[in-house]
Order: structure tokens, then sequence, then C-alpha cells
């Protein structure tokens, strides 16, 4: 099996292959058949190349081994390759925004739209809604905020392609305005999936923690091993992609240290286990 970085490697040169075409196909669409709401949309792919090239170094650097100046490693490099990426696209909502409005305001010179920008809006639906759907498969399998990040970049692009395709046919069926005016419906998609990736990786950087049912089936397998009388504190938080635990429980305080010890190594190598996300746990006995 590949290994984290090989596969999100993979699944980026896949989505940079369908991007570059893809806003190829659309800039020569929207130029031949006078849609700006095409071009604003082949923009928008154009920059989702950029973003995959920044997930890539991302992932990359986040997969580079602990060393003495970050002895934690350095997953939160893939946060801040969200943080970036979400700062592109909300350039690049408010680029094809601003567009949409000088248009807008100057509408003698709004054409109709050709049939060709039509097929091109289906044909973008189609690609980028599938891409979302690919990206978003790996991202959870391996749990990549950088990499959900790009998937969501994909579905944003292909709202703003069905965007695009409601104000093309609008502009030929008589209103030339809907054409600039999808623009800046396109921007406010955008904006959206922009501050929702940027929320999503502060979350991961700021040692946001888990969620109440990861924390909840964390202390059923606690709870789970014999000599394990309670759970005086459990804190968990999100270290980018992987996970810290603090545990403290209490055990008969008549043990010997060696049987106290070991009980609490067992917990340890047992949540390691049931939870891949957990990088490092932390465990404190205490005498019941």
């Amino acid at each position: 099996m590949e290994n984290r970085t090989q596969l999100t490697m993979r699944v980026s040169r896949h989505s940079i292959a369908a991007n570059v075409l893809l806003s190829a196909v659309k800039l020569l669409a929207g130029v031949l058949a006078r849609s700006g709401a095409m071009v604003s949309d082949a923009i928008h792919s154009a920059s989702d190349v950029v973003s995959t090239v920044i997930v890539m170094i991302g992932v990359k650097a986040s997969e580079k081994a602990s060393d003495r100046e970050h002895p934690y490693g350095h997953e939160r490099m893939e946060c801040v390759a969200a943080i970036v990426l979400s700062a592109i696209l909300m350039g690049t909502g408010l680029l094809v925004g601003w567009s949409g409005i000088e248009k807008i305001v100057h509408r003698e010179d709004l054409p109709v739209p050709g049939v060709a920008a039509l097929l091109a809006a289906l044909l973008s639906i189609a690609v980028k809604e599938g891409m979302f759907w690919y990206t978003r498969h790996y991202a959870r399998q391996m749990d990549s905020e950088a990499l959900m990040a790009d998937a969501w970049h994909h579905r944003s692009d292909a709202l703003s392609s069905v965007g695009a395709l409601l104000g093309i046919g609008g502009a030929r069926l008589g209103y030339p305005i809907l054409d600039p005016l999808s623009s800046v419906v396109i921007c406010v998609f955008i904006g959206k999936a922009a501050i929702d990736i940027f929320r999503d990786a502060v979350d991961k950087m700021v040692d946001h923690s888990c969620d109440e049912a990861t924390e909840r089936a964390i202390r059923g397998c606690v709870m789970g091993h014999d000599g394990v009388e309670h759970i005086d504190l459990l804190r968990t938080r999100e270290f980018g992609n992987r996970v810290y635990i603090e545990l403290e429980i209490s055990v008969d305080g008549q043990l010997p240290l060696a049987d106290a010890h070991a009980i609490a190594e067992q917990v340890h190598n047992d949540v390691e286990a049931a939870f891949p996300q957990v990088k490092h746990i932390m465990i404190h006995v205490n005498p019941a």
C-alpha cells in the first residue's frame, strides 16, 4: 500500500492535470462565446492548480520527522497550507466578484454569450463534482486537512460553474445582466468555502479538543481495562491531523508499582492501536 505522502501526491497530480485541461477549455469557451462568467470560472479553476501545489508542499513538510527544534513533529504544516489555500481562495473570489460588478456598472458592454459557454459550464460541473468526491474520499481516508480543503475547492468550483450556467442561460434568454451577476454569486460561494477552510485549519492550530464522540470512545476504551477504577482526567488536543492525549487514571493504591505501571502501559498501547490518529498518549496513575 502507498504511504500517506505518496497517496496525497498521486491524488494531487490528478487534480492538477484535470484543472489545467479544464481551465484551458473554459477559458477558450469563455473568450469565443464572449462570456464573462465563463472566463471568471476559468480563473477559479486555474487557482485550483496553485492551491493543489500548496497542498503538496504542506503535506510533504508535515511528514518530516521530529527533530531537536521540533520534538512534536511538523504536522501543523498541513494546517498552514490550508490557511494559505483559504487566503488564495478568498482572493480569487474577490477578483471574480469585482469583475462581475464592473460589467454590471457598464451595462452597455454586455454581450450575449454563445452556446459554447453553456457546454463548457456543463462539462465543468461534471468534472469538478467528480474531483470533489474523489479528493474527499482520500482526504477522509488519510485525515488530511489540506487535502480536504482542496476537495472543497473543487466543490466551490462546481458551484461556481452552476452559477455560470444559470447566468449564461439567462443571458441567452434575453437577460444579459445575468451573466456578470452570476460572477458576483460565484464570489459569495468561493468566499464561504474560504472562510470554512480557514476556521477548520485555525481550530487545529490552537490545540482544539477532539469532538465529544471521540472522547466518549476513548473513555470507553480506557474503562474497559481490568484494574482501571476511574478516569480522573482526560484532555485531548488536535495537532494538525494527529491527536495528543493527557490521561490520569486511578488504580488500586495497594498495587505494587510494577503492576500499576503494567496497567498504564496496556491502556497506552490499546488506545494508540484503537485510534490511529493518536500520535501519543501520556498517562499518569493515581492511587484510588
